[in-house]
């Protein structure tokens, strides 16, 4: 089936799914293939729960009228989401980076949501799969589109530029993350930067922190940059206080005084600084910019302030990268606070440099006093130090409980795959 054929099916139900445990009458059932699964063998459930049709492509579970045989599904999906992307004409942003994107993307959706219709990526659906399941929820009447794009390896970015086709970008930082796929610091420049490959062949605008000079060299060449940062810049906000929650003050190109958010952590200061950059460039009011940074809440284990009885606790739990977990360390260091106490999660994905990389967040660690000091799994028990360790978050969680801990300020991060809140959540 050709996908403009495909396409007007998908104009007459347009809803996709991938996971049948979610599917609604009348959507359409991508089967996906994954390392433990076979969605194929999942099409016949899909169209007895009601689904319009279900996309496959092995022949074997064809339903006569029911199913659309593709030669991969995958790739259909992706394409489909390309050329429902290609109808509009609304301007696309692409964000990516190592550390706050998913942040920087609430932030921004928040403040052109107040103004436009404005759809983006939900939760951090920003990979091969999610990327195109954003793409087809855009409905019609789409004033501007704000599309996260994760990444751990190269090529990928640029993978995901060919199906969004993003028309501005930011790039938030470029930092240790995902060092196993990228190989190295350098690799993730370029890993990242394949986002402004794309702003500068297919002349487009980028959004860049003008603080980061290797921005300054990754931009060049794009035709329109508009920058933002604590000096040299087009806007520029510089930090009043976190404690705990992050003030700013902006000082040029914004008829704003001080924003007060209720983020935790200084390191959110560019997040917000590009939230407000691009409120302006789209033609936001001022006040509308205000309003829709400070009522701004974070979830999903970001930066959230928790208060538990007397005790007070930063739930950066969602994901860790030495570039991250360096910022949360120093940031919670300088916060004026009693009984601090760090129970931090091992860091994924860091190939051959993890022993080193750890080594280096413990050197962190012992330049500042702490009540007490919990690790958890991974590399963090191959070094030595006069802390606890645990082999996973379930056993902090269960010691944790135990210590029935008083007026004290925790800080809990971690990699995604050490669900570091369970140890909040005992």
């Amino acid at each position: 089936m050709q996908i403009e054929e495909l396409y007007k099916i998908y104009q007459q139900y347009p809803s996709v799914q991938t996971d049948t445990r979610k599917l609604k009458t009348s959507d359409i059932f991508f089967a996906l293939k994954g390392a433990n699964f076979n969605g194929n063998s999942f099409a016949k459930q899909a169209i007895d729960s009601g689904a319009a049709y279900a996309v496959i492509d092995e022949k074997e579970f064809e339903i006569p009228g029911k199913t659309i045989l593709v030669e991969n599904v995958l790739a259909t999906l992706q394409s489909l989401a390309k050329y429902h992307r290609q109808q509009f004409t609304i301007p696309f942003l692409g964000i990516t980076g190592s550390n706050g994107k998913t942040t920087t993307k609430e932030l921004i959706h928040a403040v052109l949501f107040s103004t436009y219709k404005t759809y983006t990526t939900e939760g951090n659906l920003n990979n091969h799969i999610g990327i195109p399941l954003t793409l087809l929820k855009i409905k019609p009447d789409a004033e501007l589109a704000v599309i996260e794009m994760g990444a751990n390896h190269i090529g990928e970015i640029a993978s995901y530029c060919k199906i969004a086709l993003p028309t501005h970008g930011i790039i938030t930082n470029c930092g240790k993350a995902h060092l196993e796929g990228f190989g190295s610091e350098e690799g993730v420049r370029k890993g990242k930067g394949e986002l402004y490959d794309h702003l500068r062949a297919n002349n487009g605008t980028a959004f860049v922190m003008w603080d980061y000079d290797y921005l300054h060299e990754m931009s060049k060449g794009i035709p329109q940059i508009i920058t933002y940062g604590t000096h040299n810049a087009v806007i520029e906000g510089t930090l009043v206080e976190s404690e705990p929650f992050l003030k700013v003050k902006f000082q040029k190109g914004i008829a704003l005084t001080t924003l007060q958010t209720q983020l935790v952590g200084d390191y959110n200061l560019p997040n917000v600084l590009a939230a407000a950059t691009v409120g302006k460039y789209f033609k936001v009011p001022d006040a509308n910019i205000k309003t829709a940074i400070e009522n701004y809440v974070p979830s999903n284990n970001r930066s959230q302030w928790i208060e538990k009885g007397s005790n007070k606790i930063v739930l950066d739990a969602y994901n860790a990268n030495p570039s991250s977990m360096m910022q949360a360390i120093d940031n919670f260091a300088k916060l004026h606070a009693p009984n601090k106490r760090l129970i931090l999660g091992a860091m994924a994905e860091l190939g051959e440099q993890s022993l080193q990389e750890h080594q280096m967040i413990m050197e962190q660690i012992r330049k500042y006093q702490w009540t007490d000091v919990i690790l958890v799994g991974g590399d963090f028990e191959k070094l030595s130090a006069p802390y606890h360790w645990f082999k996973d978050s379930t056993k902090a969680g269960k010691w944790f409980q135990q210590q029935h801990f008083q007026n004290s300020t925790i800080l809990i991060k971690g990699s995604r795959s050490m669900q570091m809140e369970k140890v909040a959540e005992e």
